[in-house]
Formats: structure tokens, C-alpha cells, sequence
């Protein structure tokens, strides 16, 4: 997937809200160290019902577009292709318009995901634990069906969450037991933990993080560290943040859009630093 060679200048991150996004300095930056001078790289506060009109706005000179909530469902019906990615878990948060005219749909959080771990050695779990019942905790599934080898328990805070996620599994094909949040704690002896959840939802469990922890993939970067992470960074255990996950699901988007292959990881995640750093 590629975009138009000639005049593809534009892309930009849409949803609702946007002003806190990350996404254009991630992008600009790699535009930067790619040489694409002509390049930009935007943000819009764009819902749903806005959606279909802005699409219908755009002309040839854009090659692609990021999506955040409330868009990655709602922008599906809108798009000619979507990949098996974004199908496996009914959300698009990359489109990519093609030298052909057609607009595709990709799930770039999944193997950003899956990306992210790797870079901290971890290519395969026996086991692993979900924080959460969200959109991100489907695509966390979603990446573990790809190197988890056993059960995952994904803790929820109600019946009806523990359904969804049991659902996604047999959708997935992922072995998922359900557990009430009031057990929250003993995911933290898991392998592998990903704290899907709002800020500040998990920090009533830093108290409970072991004497030897394993892996904590928390998909928040602002604020930073929350305090799960910061107790397990301090017992000696990985910590994957969300700002790693965003990199990493930024480079694949920049690399779709750009054609340009590789993107400027390591530069796109000091300027992400920087930026946090900032605020």
C-alpha cells in the first residue's frame, strides 16, 4: 500500500478531542529526517457526523490520515478496503489514498504493539493479563493472539465488559478467562500486563506490584509515569509505555503513507519526548 507518488503533501490526524495529540510532531519529524519538504502534516477536531464531509473535501494532494477516537469505527462504512488487522477488531485508525483513487483502512496500533515488545525482547509469553475492557484492550488481544502461546485474563469492572472481551477472544482466537477488578491485583504477577485503562485507574494497584515483576505494557504516556509504572520500573521490571506504542504505530503509518522505508524511529521518539517533556 502506497501512496500517490506525484502529489501526495498532505495527511492528518483526526478526532474528538485532538489538541492533545502527539501525532504531528511524530510526523512532521519524520517528514523532516525523510527529506519530504513538501510534506505536512495537520491536526482536525472532526466527530462522527462531521467525518463523512471532510472525506468528501479532500483532494489529490493527500495521502493519508490518522485517526483517534471517535473515528476508528465510524470512518469503515467510508473506505473501498480495509486490511484483516482493522477487520479483526472493527477499527481503522490509519487510511492510506492510493495511486489508484481508492481510500484503505489499516490497524496500525496491533503490530505497533506487537513492535514495541519486541524492542524490549519480548517476542513470546506463555500467559498474560489485561488491565481494562476498552477499544485498546481488543487490539491488546489482538496482539496477543499474535505471540501470547496461552491463557489471558483480562480484568473488568462488570458482566457486561467481561462478555464483550470473552467475545473478542473467539473472534481473536485467544484463550480469555474473565475476572472482576476487585482481583485486579493478581495480574501483576503475570508475564505480561497491559493497563489498557484511563489515568489514574490503576493507581491503587502500585501498592500491589511484586517483589519481582515481569512486564508492564501501559498504554499511557501523559501523564507519565503513572503510578503503576513508576513502582515497577523501581522493583527492576519492564515497562513498556504508550509513548512506544505511539511511535511505533507512527512509524508504520508514516512508512504506508511515504512509501518510505524505514521510518525515522529512533528521531521520531526523541521529538516525542521532547514534546511531553514540554508540557
Amino acid at each position: 500500500m502506497r501512496a500517490r507518488a506525484i502529489d501526495a503533501r498532505r495527511a492528518a490526524v483526526l478526532g474528538k478531542p485532538i489538541a492533545h495529540s502527539l501525532s504531528p510532531v511524530l510526523h512532521r519529524t519524520a517528514y523532516e529526517e525523510l527529506g519530504l519538504v513538501n510534506w505536512s502534516y495537520d491536526r482536525f477536531e472532526i466527530d462522527e457526523d462531521a467525518l463523512p464531509g471532510f472525506l468528501a473535501e479532500l483532494g489529490a494532494e493527500w495521502a493519508g490520515l490518522s485517526l483517534t477516537m471517535p473515528l476508528k469505527r465510524a470512518v469503515i462504512p467510508l473506505l473501498d478496503e480495509i486490511s484483516e488487522t482493522a477487520a479483526s477488531v472493527e477499527a481503522v485508525n490509519t487510511v492510506v489514498f492510493t495511486e489508484d483513487g481508492r481510500r484503505v483502512g489499516d490497524n496500525t496500533d496491533i503490530p505497533g504493539m506487537v513492535a514495541a515488545l519486541r524492542e524490549r525482547g519480548i517476542e513470546q509469553v506463555d500467559s498474560a493479563a489485561i488491565l481494562g475492557a476498552g477499544a485498546t484492550a481488543s487490539s491488546a488481544l489482538a496482539a496477543l493472539a499474535r505471540i501470547c502461546t496461552g491463557e489471558v485474563v483480562a480484568y473488568v469492572r462488570s458482566e457486561a465488559r467481561a462478555a464483550e472481551m470473552r467475545q473478542w477472544g473467539e473472534r481473536l482466537d485467544v484463550e480469555v478467562r474473565t475476572a472482576d477488578w476487585a482481583d485486579a491485583h493478581r495480574a501483576l504477577h503475570a508475564p505480561l500486563v497491559i493497563a489498557t485503562t484511563p489515568a489514574g485507574t490503576t493507581d491503587a494497584l502500585a501498592s500491589a506490584v511484586p517483589e519481582r515483576p515481569a512486564t508492564l505494557f501501559d498504554v499511557l504516556y501523559d501523564p507519565w509515569p503513572t503510578a503503576l509504572a513508576a513502582r515497577w520500573s523501581m522493583y527492576g521490571g519492564a515497562v513498556v509505555s504508550g509513548l512506544d506504542l505511539l511511535v511505533h504505530q507512527a512509524v508504520l503509518q508514516v512508512e504506508q503513507m511515504t512509501g518510505r522505508v524505514p521510518a525515522p524511529l529512533d528521531a521520531m521518539r526523541k521529538a516525542g519526548e521532547r514534546a511531553l517533556a514540554a508540557r
